[in-house]
């Protein structure tokens, strides 16, 4: 017979997932242990086991979740009915609020994909680049009669720096 799912089993991935993401950004992800967030998040190793067989797990679906939710948000802008400057206007809004309620998954992305196994970053890099595309399409389709699609790419980045500021 195969055991259930507690109730909450979501909401504790979650909540360990946000203190790993924390842990990580603050003191790196190969200077964390298990014990360090089983203990942040007020559970038993055993317990944070249950939720999440390692420490890479968690590296992995810190990675992976900050970029699905960025691909995501853009996908959903692109698609919007809106002029090509207000959906620029969005996407930035939009990125500004996702970076502001995910600093450590932000900074885990940024700082510690280099820890990732090779099929596992090319994936996260790979949908990152794919946010960057979706970005830099949003600058063309805004500001056509500024040369924007041969200069797309740096002022997707030089917006990414800004807002990463």
């Amino acid at each position: 017979m195969s055991r259930t799912r507690a109730a909450n089993f979501d909401d504790q991935q979650a909540m360990i997932l946000a203190h790993a993401a924390q842990l990580f950004a603050q003191r790196g992800y190969m200077a964390t242990s298990m014990n360090q967030v089983a203990e942040a998040c007020g559970l038993s190793k055993a317990t944070l086991y249950h939720y999440h067989r390692d420490k890479y797990g968690l590296l992995v679906r810190i990675a992976e979740g900050h970029v699905t939710r960025l691909h995501e948000l853009v996908a959903d802008v692109m698609a919007q009915k809106l002029t090509p400057e207000a959906r620029l206007r969005e996407l930035i809004r939009r990125i500004v609020s996702e970076y502001a309620d995910a600093q450590n998954a932000h900074r885990v992305l940024t700082e510690d994909v280099k820890f990732l196994e090779p099929a596992d970053r090319e994936r996260v890099l790979g949908r990152e680049r794919d946010v960057v595309a979706g970005f830099a399409r949003a600058v063309t389709d805004a500001y056509p009669q500024a040369g924007a699609a041969r200069l797309s790419k740096p002022l997707s980045m030089l917006l990414f720096g800004m807002i990463n500021w």
